[in-house]
């Protein structure tokens, strides 16, 4: 992107706000308060801060990190906001993020990582995690389409993204679990679906933080080349977990991914 081009982003950004909502944060923190950075986690489209306060909030608070989940503009306990856009759910993310006690570490799941993806431009991450990221394109949307075709062609004119039990989860989840947590599914706003066609390119990060992209190879709606192609992006390779969901935060082994994401944070100077 040119300095022109950003500019008039800039510009855009500034003549045109993204009009302020309530925002539901669940958060979970240490009993003992150890100088770590927060995590902000960030769920994909039609979930909300639920998925994440099911299994990883509290796993991360045992493991030292403060642990925070948002629900983005019209999902979950947030308010309503059938005409949000991608640029209003960045927005959201880096004013929680701002109103943290630390520099956090922003962590995406699917179409929230491409959310963490472009609020990277705007706040000063201590590093970032992708999550089985959905990163838009028409390869995402064909895959989607051949594996669940009633539940995804609705959203192609508009309508509700409806996804699978057999595209979030893997068969070790208890049908129970499975059938309660898709219950719980919302809609995201319709412009920021149609944005996912386009694959929307991010600024740079604000000061180039690390990133980690991890997901399943078993994942039925990111396939693995995007795992792949989405970690080049970030000058690594995908961390996999195979067997696993989509949704590998309430998957049946959810446990290892958040532990693997923890582990790295103390490696990184992200964890110090």
């Amino acid at each position: 992107m040119s300095a022109s081009q950003l500019r008039i982003m800039r510009g855009r950004e500034w003549s045109r706000p993204v009009r302020p909502a309530r925002r539901e944060v669940l958060s979970a923190v240490p009993q003992l308060e150890e100088g770590r950075p927060p995590l902000l986690f960030v769920p994909g489209f039609g979930h909300g801060a639920w998925a994440f306060a099911e299994h990883w909030l509290g796993h991360a608070a045992s493991r030292g990190f403060p642990a925070y989940a948002v629900s983005l503009r019209g999902h979950g306990g947030s308010e309503p906001a059938p005409e949000a856009t991608l640029r209003a759910y960045a927005h959201d993310v880096v004013q929680v993020a701002a109103g943290l006690p630390r520099q956090a570490v922003l962590v995406g799941h699917g179409a929230g990582a491409l959310v963490v993806a472009h609020a990277l431009a705007r706040y000063p991450a201590r590093g970032a995690v992708l999550v089985a990221p959905v990163f838009g394109g028409w390869g995402v949307l064909g895959a989607a389409l051949r594996r669940n075709p009633a539940g995804t062609l609705p959203a192609v004119f508009g309508g509700p993204l409806r996804l699978s039990r057999g595209q979030l989860f893997s068969r070790e989840l208890p049908d129970e679990e499975a059938r309660r947590y898709v219950g719980r599914l919302g809609r995201a706003g319709r412009r920021a679906q149609w944005a996912l066609l386009g694959e929307p390119e991010a600024e740079p990060a604000v000061g180039a933080p690390p990133v980690l992209v991890l997901g399943s190879p078993d994942d039925r709606v990111v396939p693995a080349s995007t795992l792949t192609r989405v970690a080049r992006r970030y000058g690594s390779a995908p961390l996999l977990f195979p067997g696993m969901g989509h949704d590998v935060m309430l998957d049946a082994r959810w446990a290892e991914p958040i532990d693997a994401i923890l582990d790295w944070l103390e490696k990184e100077p992200a964890g110090h």
